[in-house]
């Protein structure tokens, strides 16, 4: 993508693929006049605003649409832009995008329209990272840190940072240019104390961000057992669907079967596999465990299920042998056919046998369910997070860019303040340039000074459509 070609006017879907409302976004300078070719009846367009229309999506195809219409400079691009919000299945959205670009539009790349609000000045490049972090969120704290990116709050602290290194650039020139002899004991000593708080400030934002590197993929969870642990079970209950097949019969998942799960504070990809054995039988019984336990060891969290109703758990601890997962969730299943006297009984067993504390659980009734998804959000949120976050108002998104300018100009400052305890006062000033360039590069409120190659390795990382 050339995200700094103006001359075309782009389209692309920007809304999830699940969503039945679909929006098609068009931003450029024939937005207005490619929209009203396929209004039904012809349409001038004279302000923004929204308009309640039909559109042809081809010849003898007609929709019921509304069109949310930004005009120049008012508009998110600060082009011209165009929403269409219809609904209608995906043979007919392809229909109007073909439709639409047979008439001169072009598709649209990754990040494209952020991309253009940031090289039209409406923001800055660490608001533009910020729409991604945003979007690919995968739990509260991460979404509540974007938006606080989004909305300057990291932009904020930086030009405070920034402007405090000039003062002390300032400081150290004038002596440079004004006097003949090195900066006296007492001014250097000054500045020493203002650069150490210059350092403390970039350590802190760092300690106190919340890392939300890209991620092209969701925190799997993985549901592991025996064959008839209740595995099947468990994933239609947590996903509200019948995504897996729940038989009495042994081994009747082959495959790895997936959906995403919303929890109270995130949201991961929960996956069942094929019942492991100690010993599988064929090769179709090996093909399907390699693939299994290949998915389970990548897993983020694993959820071992046992069926606390069965008398001999010797297979179940030979499959335990085989998982190896790097955060375990122990589930003795089928609660619910347990007596409820001798459940504590039970899970003392269980506990005592594989040498992990067990937690009940019924896909039948839900029993304990609550407590069980909730252990589940917190042990995703330790991994992805870190431990003991419980609180969204604070922290603003890190990318890896901003943690290696922000690393960058600590240690220049770090080699600043070295200088200038030596007595190079030259070499400190251009230690405290550096420092002020690297952490500049954060915001760059406009895209002169900024290497082409890193607005393609930031905005490629983005959905086509935003």
């Amino acid at each position: 993508m050339n995200v700094y070609n103006f001359n075309n006017t782009i389209v692309a879907v920007s809304s999830p693929t699940s969503d039945q409302r679909v929006i098609v976004r068009i931003t450029g300078a024939d937005t207005v006049s490619k929209i009203q070719q396929i209004f039904s009846p012809h349409v001038d367009i004279v302000k923004q605003g929204i308009i309640s229309c039909t559109i042809t999506v081809e010849q003898g195809l007609e929709v019921d649409a509304m069109v949310y219409l930004f005009l120049s400079p008012n508009s998110y691009t600060s082009e011209d832009v165009g929403e269409i919000h219809f609904y209608a299945n995906a043979p007919i959205v392809q229909s109007l995008i073909g439709h639409l670009l047979s008439a001169g539009l072009r598709t649209a790349g990754p990040g494209e329209f952020t991309a253009r609000a940031y090289l039209n000045g409406k923001i800055d490049l660490a608001q533009a990272e910020a729409v991604n972090e945003v979007i690919t969120a995968s739990n509260t704290f991460q979404l509540a840190a974007g938006q606080q990116l989004l909305a300057g709050h990291l932009a904020h602290t930086i030009t405070q940072i920034r402007l405090s290194i000039i003062d002390c650039l300032a400081e150290i020139e004038a002596g440079l240019d004004f006097s003949a002899e090195d900066i006296e004991h007492a001014q250097a000593d000054k500045i020493t104390n203002k650069l150490s708080h210059i350092k403390k400030s970039l350590e802190e934002l760092l300690e106190d961000s919340v890392r939300c590197e890209l991620v092209s993929d969701l925190p799997a969870v993985g549901i592991a057992g025996a064959p008839n642990a209740g595995k099947s079970t468990l994933l239609n209950k947590l996903l509200g669907r019948e995504r897996s097949i729940v038989s009495h019969r042994r081994k009747t998942t082959r495959d790895v079967l997936t959906g995403e799960l919303m929890l109270r504070h995130s949201r991961c990809v929960l996956f069942d596999c094929a019942g492991l054995t100690a010993q599988p039988t064929g090769l179709l019984d090996q093909l399907a465990q390699q693939a299994a336990i290949e998915a389970i060891r990548n897993a983020l969290v694993v959820i071992f299920c046992v069926d606390m109703a069965k008398s001999d758990w010797a297979e179940d601890l030979a499959v335990f042998g085989l998982i190896q997962p790097k955060v375990l969730i122990p589930a003795a299943t089928k609660a619910d056919l347990q007596d409820k006297r001798k459940l504590s009984d039970r899970i003392s067993q269980l506990t005592h046998f594989f040498d992990v504390p067990f937690i009940p659980i019924s896909a039948k009734t839900g029993e304990g369910l609550q407590a069980f998804t909730d252990l589940i959000d917190k042990k995703i949120l330790e991994q992805t997070i870190g431990p003991g976050v419980c609180d969204t108002s604070h922290g603003v998104a890190i990318t890896v860019r901003h943690r290696q300018a922000i690393t960058a100009s600590i240690t220049d400052i770090e080699k600043a303040v070295d200088e200038l305890k030596a007595g190079n006062d030259e070499v400190t000033a251009m230690m405290l340039r550096a420092a002020h360039q690297n952490i500049s590069d954060i915001e760059q409120p406009r895209h002169t000074g900024v290497d082409e190659q890193v607005l393609e390795r930031i905005f490629s990382c983005f959905c086509i459509g935003k």
